[in-house]
């Protein structure tokens, strides 16, 4: 990966903030630029709650991955938007409950290539690939050699599009999407988060208008939006909700609804 983290550096504009690197620094991460801490204050300022918004997002992960290795069976998943290194990463939760899963990851910000060592490191009966492609490039994605070295086609996949959904704007939202889900085989799963201004509109619509007056637009969708993401699938129980009420675990923190704008659900292609 070393010759890849150097031409990655040569691409970073620092000049711009990106989702991945203001994510990092209001998480408390340290691989960010002056840009992302001004963007990251900029949106805390109009809604103090987005750190245990953002928070909460990261947990969903966790737990409808854990939930696909374990009582799933899913041994093969497929990262959209991995976004900065921040353990435990998707393989480590899902390597703990089947050591011999695989996992690509995809994201399109030179920062994320130039750390993507720290995606792959993989156990040993596992495997892990970085894919430097954008979600609006599906077929970059799924002919890449990361995802062929590492993805059985014949073997069902869980899709994780975490946090980046409401990044893309209609009409090619659904396009995409389906156009990642149409190779993966019957069995496959897709866990997706979307963003909503259902529960808190005023402060995540300025939210939002920081977003895009920093060149990051954004689509909040209402649950009926959300949920039309998945049809055609299967939800798995609870369905839909907001990512916080989707089988929360013992110990999780108790969160306001009103300081979660994330929607989330888990479903089963037929």
């Amino acid at each position: 990966m070393a010759h890849e983290a150097d031409r990655a550096a040569g691409r970073v504009d620092t000049t711009r903030a990106h989702s991945a690197r203001v994510y990092d620094y209001i998480l408390g991460g340290k691989d960010h630029y002056q840009v992302d801490i001004d963007a990251g204050r900029a949106m805390c300022a109009e809604w103090p709650a987005l750190p245990v918004h953002m928070r909460a997002n990261r947990a969903f992960m966790q737990r409808a991955a854990r939930h696909l290795a374990r009582a799933e069976g899913i041994r093969q998943f497929l990262d959209i938007g991995t976004g900065l290194p921040t353990s435990p990463n998707l393989h480590e939760v899902v390597q703990a409950e089947r050591p011999d899963a695989g996992v690509v990851y995809v994201d399109n910000d030179p920062i994320v290539l130039a750390h993507a060592e720290a995606l792959l490191t993989s156990a040993p009966e596992g495997r892990t690939a970085y894919v430097d492609a954008d979600l609006r490039d599906p077929g970059a994605i799924i002919g890449s050699a990361g995802f062929r070295s590492v993805l059985d086609p014949g073997e069902p996949v869980g899709l994780m599009v975490i946090g980046m959904l409401h990044f893309i704007l209609p009409p090619e939202d659904h396009v995409l999407l389906r156009r990642l889900l149409d190779p993966l085989p019957p069995g496959s799963f897709l866990a997706a988060t979307i963003g909503t201004a259902d529960f808190a509109p005023q402060e995540v619509g300025r939210v939002a208008r920081e977003y895009e007056r920093r060149r990051m637009p954004m689509k909040l969708r209402t649950r009926a939006e959300a949920e039309s993401f998945f049809d055609g699938l299967d939800l798995v129980p609870p369905g839909l909700c907001q990512v916080h009420h989707w089988r929360p675990e013992p110990g999780e923190p108790v969160c306001d609804d009103r300081d979660i704008a994330m929607y989330g659900a888990l479903a089963r292609k037929r």
